[in-house]
Order: C-alpha cells, then sequence, then structure tokens
C-alpha cells in the first residue's frame, strides 16, 4: 500500500470510530446530527454510514424529528449484537466476565485461587474457558485483559508481581493474542479500570482522571481529557511502588517502604495473620475473602477493625496525595477489593489529603468510592474489548 493510500485508509478508519463513538455516548441520532457533531459533510456522513448499516454494525430506528420539522432516519449502534469477554488478572485472582457493548455483565465466573504452583494450571484454565465462552456465544466479538504492572507493553509481559512473582514469565501477547478466533486486547489493570471509570460514569468525562486501584496490588491509572497516560515504556504511573517510609519493610521491586506494603489486600492479609483476634480464622482465607471479614467487623463497631482501617486508610491517603501533587487531576476514585470498606476508608483518606496538600490545589480534586455495579478491573477488561472495536471497527468487519 502506498503511503498516499495508507494515509487515506487511516482517516477513513478514524471517520470510522468517530461515528461509532459519538452513537455508543449519545444513542440515537440523524445522520444530519452527525455530520454537525463531528464535522463531516452529510455526503461523507451517508456514504461511511451505508458500510457499517450493510455490515450490521449499526441500524436504522425509523423516522425521527430533524431541523425545522423535516422528517430524518434515526441511526443507533447495535449493542445488543455484540458481546465482549473481560478478563482480569490479579495475582491470586482471575475473573472472566461476559458483558455486552453497554458493559452489562452477563456472566462472571472466579477461577480457583491461584499460587505459585499452578500458574500454568491457571493459565490452561483460561484458554479452556475463553474458548468455551466463544463457542456457546457467536455475539462475542473482542477479549480484553487487565493485568497487573508495571506492565510493559511491547514486551508483553510484566516487569515485576509482588507477591507472586511467577507471573513475570507469562508472556500476555505471545499466551493470548492468536488463541482464539477473535481479536485481545491487553492493558495494565489500573489502566483499565480508569478506562472504565471514562466509558461508563458520565460525571467523569471532563478533566483528568485518576483511577486509583486498591487490590492484591495498588495501582494507578491516568486518563487525561480522553488520553490514557503511559510514559516510554508503559510503567509510568506505578504509583504502588512510591515509597512512604524510606526506611520501611523491604518490597520486591528492591525498594523500602513502597506503598502497596501497607494497604493492599496482600498487606492487610500479613497484618491481620499477625493479629488474629481481629478475623478468628483469616490464615485460611484468600486476600479478599479476609478483606472483606474485617469490613465486616468494622461495620459491626468493632474498635480494633476500626483502628486497623483508619491506619490501611491513613496510606491509602498518604498515595492520594502524591497523586494530587504529581498529576493535579480533577477526579481521583478508589476501586478494588480494599474500596470495599467503604465510607469510613473515603472519609480518612479525605481527611489526609486536607492535612498533607496545598488547599488551593486539592480543593478542585474531587475524590470518591468507583460507582460500578462490577468490579472495576474486569469492568475495566472489557472496556479495553469495546474501546477496541469502537476505535478500529475494520479489524473486525469488512467496512473499507
Amino acid at each position: 500500500m502506498s503511503n498516499y493510500s495508507a494515509q487515506q485508509s487511516s482517516i477513513s478508519e478514524n471517520n470510522r470510530s468517530r461515528i461509532l463513538q459519538y452513537l455508543y455516548h449519545n444513542g440515537i441520532c440523524s445522520r444530519a446530527q452527525i455530520a454537525k457533531a463531528i464535522g463531516l459533510t452529510p455526503a461523507a456522513i451517508t456514504k461511511i454510514t451505508a458500510k457499517l448499516l450493510a455490515q450490521n454494525i449499526i441500524e436504522e430506528t425509523g423516522d425521527m424529528e430533524g431541523d425545522k420539522n423535516r422528517r430524518s432516519i434515526g441511526l443507533n449502534l447495535n449493542c445488543g449484537k455484540y458481546h465482549v469477554i473481560g478478563l482480569k488478572f490479579a495475582r491470586s485472582l482471575v475473573q472472566i466476565g461476559l458483558f455486552d457493548l453497554q458493559c452489562n455483565r452477563i456472566s462472571l465466573t472466579d477461577l480457583p485461587t491461584v499460587s505459585e504452583e499452578n500458574i500454568d494450571e491457571t493459565v490452561k484454565q483460561i484458554h479452556n474457558t475463553i474458548r468455551h465462552l466463544i463457542a456457546e456465544d457467536e455475539k462475542i466479538v473482542a477479549v480484553g485483559m487487565a493485568v497487573p504492572g508495571p506492565y510493559l507493553v511491547a514486551e508483553g509481559h510484566t516487569a515485576l508481581v509482588s507477591s507472586m512473582q511467577g507471573w513475570r514469565k507469562v508472556n500476555f501477547i505471545k499466551e493470548f493474542s492468536e488463541a482464539f478466533d477473535v481479536p485481545v486486547f491487553v492493558e495494565q489493570d489500573a489502566r483499565a479500570g480508569a478506562l472504565a471509570q471514562f466509558l461508563f460514569n458520565p460525571e467523569l468525562f471532563e478533566g483528568s482522571l485518576a483511577y486509583y486501584l486498591l487490590g492484591e496490588g495498588i495501582g494507578l491509572g491516568i486518563i487525561d481529557n480522553g488520553t490514557i497516560y503511559y510514559g516510554a515504556h508503559g510503567t509510568a504511573t506505578e504509583i504502588g511502588h512510591i515509597s512512604v517510609d524510606v526506611n520501611g519493610k523491604p518490597c520486591d521491586c528492591g525498594n523500602y517502604g513502597c506503598l502497596e506494603r501497607y494497604c493492599s489486600a496482600n498487606a492487610i492479609h500479613e497484618m491481620l495473620n499477625k493479629q488474629p483476634y481481629i478475623v478468628p480464622g483469616c490464615e485460611t482465607m484468600t486476600h479478599a475473602q479476609a478483606c472483606a471479614a474485617l469490613f465486616a467487623k468494622n461495620a459491626a463497631g468493632d474498635e480494633a477493625a476500626a483502628e486497623l482501617i483508619s491506619e490501611i486508610a491513613r496510606y491509602i491517603g498518604y498515595g492520594a496525595v502524591n497523586i494530587i501533587n504529581a498529576f493535579n487531576p480533577t477526579h481521583i476514585v478508589l476501586g478494588d477489593i480494599v474500596s470495599r470498606a467503604g465510607q469510613p476508608l473515603l472519609d480518612e483518606v479525605k481527611q489526609v489529603v486536607r492535612e498533607r496538600t496545598i488547599p488551593e490545589i486539592s480543593r478542585h480534586t474531587g475524590i470518591t468510592l468507583s460507582a460500578l455495579p462490577t468490579d472495576a478491573t474486569v469492568t475495566g477488561a472489557a472496556a479495553v474489548a469495546i474501546t477496541n472495536f469502537l476505535e478500529h471497527p475494520s479489524m473486525f468487519f469488512d467496512v473499507a
């Protein structure tokens, strides 16, 4: 293909994507409304939408009232016709969700708890589960995967997975990119979570968004005016490995006092194992189960549980202070396992931010808990697949 032809193909794909994204976010629209909104001529819109209609990506919905009382035919993205799979890797936890294009959850499966010894078996289970889902549901068009960071985008593997180094040997691109009959897209977990917040919460569209992942690790995804921030090698915003105590606990990354050593689900479980009177039997629980039991004890008025949650929340607050000073976001959203401590945790985080930031800066940053109905990371994995479906339609259909 000549440079000119490649350039024209890129422009055409971009225009198709803009139409699909406009319909995705705005619902039923006329051709004239789309043309006005995205700055293309009515003739160009008619030509592009004809091919999208032919592939059944969009549909006509019948007459609607247009400008100056003229009748127009509405267009709508055919969201009900397509499904995506979202896959979350979180050290000991792997979840596989099936979603429609609006990210409504159809099913969610937790694979057996992962250990260093059974990572290979887990990878085989993932292959089998996804192949079965695709065989049973012809609507599935893509798979999105959310993996722990720091994820090396070009190389396909994580540089470090603290608490479970065995995941480092898995090259997600080589292992999964051509394993199924549909395209596979891989993203770092916190960035996937940020994408889910951005796509499905209209209140977060404006400005910059920081998704603060509080799971088995601690992560951060930044979206600034619609653009995900990656850094040079895709490993930017690894807030879990910022020191909050330079002489503190050693971390697998080689640093000391890393944030995730004090407030991740793994760290909380470690604390509970040293204080088993707070959650009896916690030694035999998963990290998520131990955290859930702690939060339940706090909700029931247990003083020791409340003290521990307050301590954990203050460390999360120190991370929020660093996010505000480093990125000055409009929104910080707390999500994943530890965020389920709820309002007491959020209140303490906000208190730390008030104590430790310049008011003129921090008062313009809203801090909230994730409002997504399903875990933000597995939803984010689905959002990665949906975003690629909208941005690169020619990967899925003959629309050129």
